[in-house]
């Protein structure tokens, strides 16, 4: 089935999903900084739309959906990829659920999706959690051909937190990799990363295994271990006592967490330890050697 697609935003993301669907769909592009040839508004092109996907940041999400949802066709289907909190500490989906939610069908696409790998045409994989189930029929003829396998998944806001958190924890990838504490070290943080990510999402009252999931372990697993990646590379400044640009959507989701009290972030250690490096970087050495005493101290107490 051809659908009719208009692309929010056209940044690499942006990009990337034009070179997966443009081929097999009638896709528009509509961007904040305006696009090359086209002189139509967004109110202009929102009632042609089938699919509406959000390849924008979260902040400015709550107001391009409120500008928009007057606008949308019967049927239509809003779909986002963003992994952030906005500034009042929402996730897109939280944004999306007030604007939206019993007027208009929206949802999430989350996943390991590096957009050069997309564009490379390298196969990328997410999770599609829908506000209403049947519009699954929707993502499977948008994607259909593509290299992006999506499949159809559900608790919409776990699947949030997860992709969102996964940010967080991937710094200490990059910490521990310029660290020189071994490969070894990589599994501790996945298995540590994922325990911590399925007590946080029950806590917000979603489900225990859906950080086992393209949202949470696959991504976290990208975003880890990748050398590109910018909160890996992030994790290995810190170490080098680069700290004049300590910044991206991990950084910005540990301030939010703390300043809306979102969740209780001391009750994780591995959580707490990326905190204590991002927000006093000079203490690293220190945070790292007292988290890894604690855990040889805690496995000799199980012994």
């Amino acid at each position: 089935m051809k659908l009719r697609i208009l692309i929010l935003g056209y940044g690499e993301m942006g990009h990337a999903m034009e070179h997966l669907l443009a081929g097999r769909h009638d896709v528009r592009i509509w961007s904040l900084d305006g696009v090359k040839g086209r002189t139509s508004t967004l109110e202009d092109e929102v009632p042609w739309a089938q699919v509406i996907l959000f390849c924008l940041p979260v902040n400015p999400h709550h107001e391009i959906a409120s500008r928009i949802a007057p606008y949308l066709a019967q049927d239509s289907l809003c779909l986002t990829i963003a992994k952030g909190l906005d500034e009042s500490g929402r996730t897109a989906a939280q944004v999306f659920e007030s604007i939206f939610a019993g007027k208009h069908h929206y949802g999430v696409v989350y996943g390991p999706m590096i957009s050069e790998e997309l564009r490379a045409g390298r196969h990328g994989f997410a999770d599609a959690v829908l506000s209403d189930a049947a519009d699954f029929d929707v993502i499977h003829s948008l994607f259909r051909g593509s290299t992006l396998v999506c499949q159809q998944a559900s608790d919409m806001h776990g699947r949030s937190w997860s992709v969102i958190l996964k940010n967080v924890y991937a710094i200490m990838f990059g910490v521990t990799d310029e660290l020189k504490l071994g490969k070894n070290m990589r599994g501790h943080l996945m298995v540590a990363a994922i325990a911590e990510l399925s007590g946080i999402v029950q806590s917000f009252g979603g489900q225990a295994h859906t950080p086992y999931s393209y949202a949470g372990l696959g991504d976290l697993m990208t975003t880890g271990t990748s050398e590109d990646s910018h909160h890996h590379t992030l994790g290995r400044q810190l170490v080098r006592g680069e700290w004049s640009d300590i910044s991206g959507e991990g950084v910005h989701t540990l301030r939010m967490v703390e300043k809306y009290h979102l969740f209780d972030w001391r009750a994780y250690p591995l959580f707490s330890l990326v905190r204590g490096i991002v927000t006093q970087p000079a203490t690293l050495d220190e945070r790292v050697g007292d988290y890894l005493r604690q855990l040889r101290e805690t496995e000799s107490c199980a012994i």
